[in-house]
């Protein structure tokens, strides 16, 4: 109930200050293990990629935002689940793939943290690892505009990235190979935006 009162009012704010709109929503599976891969350019970003979706997205967020009065229950509610700085627990590793595999949507930035620039980042192992353990769909997402206000930024949502051939891979290998290809998807959909 939070989470679809928040989501609307944010559509609304989101499409007033930066004229938000969105393409290729139909590339997102209504049901089972969705894992949305997007560049990272903003703390705005959260937000941005997922509540344009009717399925609610699950992100990891900052352990110490858990702790603050109030606003730790509120981010719960919306779908967030904590992480140690510096690493990803094991916990929090089990909580990603618990969601995947139940069916869940989870919003992952591969960078890791916020990029400067168009060019993005070098991807993390992180969301290889996830969806080739969950075997969830991996939709590259790309955010495009730098949230002027009263400017378009436009959320591009491409195809699922086929991952089967890495899942023949071990270990490390496939990993690395996984992630190039997420990470070449959402270079491709920023270029086309």
């Amino acid at each position: 109930m939070i989470y679809n009162i928040c989501r609307a009012l944010l559509r609304g704010i989101y499409k007033i200050l930066f004229r938000l709109e969105a393409k290729g929503l139909e590339n997102i599976p209504s049901s089972g293990g969705v894992l949305l891969c997007s560049n990272h350019i903003s703390l705005l970003d959260p937000p941005t990629i997922g509540i344009l979706l009717d399925r609610k997205v699950h992100f990891m967020a900052k352990k110490e935002l858990f702790d603050i009065a109030g606003f730790g229950w509120l981010i719960r509610q919306l779908g967030a689940f904590p992480v140690k700085r510096g690493g990803v627990s094991k916990e929090s590793i089990k909580t990603s793939l618990l969601l995947l595999r139940e069916g869940h949507v989870m919003g992952i930035f591969p960078e890791g943290s916020r990029q400067k620039g168009d060019d993005g980042g070098e991807g993390k192992k992180g969301a290889a690892t996830f969806a080739l353990r969950s075997d969830a769909t991996v939709i590259p997402v790309a955010i495009i505009g730098h949230y002027k206000l009263f400017r378009k930024t436009r959320v591009v949502y491409g195809a699922p990235v086929d991952l089967e051939a890495f899942k023949e891979l071990k270990g490390a290998e496939a990993v690395e190979q996984a992630t190039e290809k997420i990470m070449s998807q959402i270079s491709e959909l920023r270029k086309l935006g």
